[in-house]
């Protein structure tokens, strides 16, 4: 197995951070609400908190010496220029608290260790023909094993958790992946999350794959400028969400922004599913027809070749389709915008989004107000970026709906 570390290892990948003992612990709704705003606002000062929390200027004072002493947050400089004392902004400390994330999709699974302001600072990529639980239970145990193993003891003692993305119902689909009869089977009654739980020493968090994709994007890609969108994030299969007033809408059964059981026309005119069209097992299949090895496809998202007219097919197929599915849900929710990522490098997505807004272009739009169609920000890691926040926010913030209504957190062993 291979490690990508980034920049540096060890201490100055991760600073050398040693004031204050917060540790790992759920903090008070005040000092939740406190950091949520810093978090969301970049930086802020006491008067601005103040302002923008309700709360006292003496309880706000309170609170950041606090959250400062327990190294949860940084003084900046002070801004001079107005009547009375200099205004000092605040901000979170990136080195305070870290969190693993793991995505675990029908090909390939990641982990990562995200700092507190969601950046990445170590990973690791592993590919597969298909999922089979005690091969992602070996990868995550012994892949947090190796990470945490080129951590020092303050920093491990800082880690948040750890937040698992995952397709729910892995077994389905299977003859799309290529597996063989029955041997997706296995993960029928797996409590993934238990299992992981009873082997690692932090609290773990399940979340679906996509919503945890949706979330990510809406935390740190374009939920800043639009309070509403729809989410597609193409993987194997194509997923999605919905994000209504700045927060992820789940719905009754927790499935609302699935998206890839849209209907659609296909190229012949007949009906079929989004997913059999915008999912990248499409543009696989597209390359074996043609004896074209699909396993760069897998190596890394980051890191695809142009796989010539095969590429051109499956991108102009995937935007008629995605074209469909926007102008669907623009028929129901007035979405301020249509978002696509996926796991692929940039310059792919630009092509599907260029294409899609071509294919909507051609469409009959009467009645219909679309938004814009736009690229996700955070990319090919959107799923474990997501996943790697549940931990932070159930423990540090207040705006936890932003990523999940109801995950579980399983109690430490």
């Amino acid at each position: 197995m291979s490690v990508s570390d980034g920049v540096a290892q060890g201490h100055t990948l991760l600073g050398n951070f040693t004031g204050g003992s917060n540790q790992v612990r759920v903090r008070a709704y005040n000092e939740r609400l406190v950091l949520s705003l810093v978090r969301l606002h970049g930086s802020m000062s006491k008067a601005d908190i103040t302002r923008r929390s309700g709360l006292s200027a003496q309880t706000v004072s309170v609170i950041m010496r606090a959250l400062e002493k327990d190294g949860l947050l940084l003084r900046g400089e002070p801004v001079r220029g107005r009547v009375g004392q200099p205004s000092v902004p605040m901000r979170l400390n990136p080195d305070a608290v870290y969190s693993f994330g793991v995505k675990i999709g029908r090909r390939s699974a990641d982990l990562v260790l995200m700092d507190f302001v969601g950046k990445i600072r170590l990973q690791h990529h592993e590919t597969y023909a298909y999922p089979q639980p005690w091969k992602i239970l070996e990868i995550i145990t012994a892949g947090i094993a190796r990470l945490e193993g080129q951590l020092d003891d303050v920093q491990r003692s800082r880690i948040a958790g750890i937040g698992i993305a995952a397709p729910f119902e892995l077994w389905n689909w299977a003859d799309e992946v290529g597996a063989p009869e029955g041997a997706m089977d296995a993960w029928r009654g797996f409590d993934l999350q238990a299992e992981i739980a009873s082997r690692v020493r932090h609290a773990v968090y399940l979340q679906n794959d996509a919503t945890s994709a949706c979330g990510a994007e809406l935390v740190f890609g374009v939920g800043s400028a639009y309070p509403d969108f729809v989410y597609f994030f193409i993987g194997s299969f194509i997923g999605g969400g919905i994000v209504l007033n700045s927060a992820i809408f789940s719905g009754r059964t927790g499935t609302a922004g699935a998206v890839g059981p849209l209907p659609v026309r296909g190229k012949a005119g007949e009906t079929r599913q989004l997913l059999d069209i915008a999912s990248i097992f499409v543009l696989e299949n597209l390359l074996r027809e043609r004896n074209i090895d699909p396993q760069p496809l897998w190596y890394s998202a980051d890191d695809w070749i142009d796989f010539g007219e095969s590429l051109d097919i499956w991108i102009q197929q995937t935007a008629d389709a995605l074209a469909q599915a926007i102008i669907a849900a623009a028929s129901i929710i007035d979405f301020g915008a249509a978002v696509i990522d996926g796991g692929f490098p940039p310059w792919v997505r630009k092509r599907i989004v260029t294409s899609t807004i071509e294919a909507v272009a051609k469409l009959d739009l009467q009645g219909v107000i679309i938004p814009d169609i736009i690229e996700g920000q955070v990319g090919s890691q959107a799923r474990a970026i997501g996943g790697a926040s549940l931990p932070i926010f159930a423990k540090y913030l207040t705006d936890q709906s932003v990523l999940f209504k109801e995950v579980r957190e399983v109690a430490l062993s």
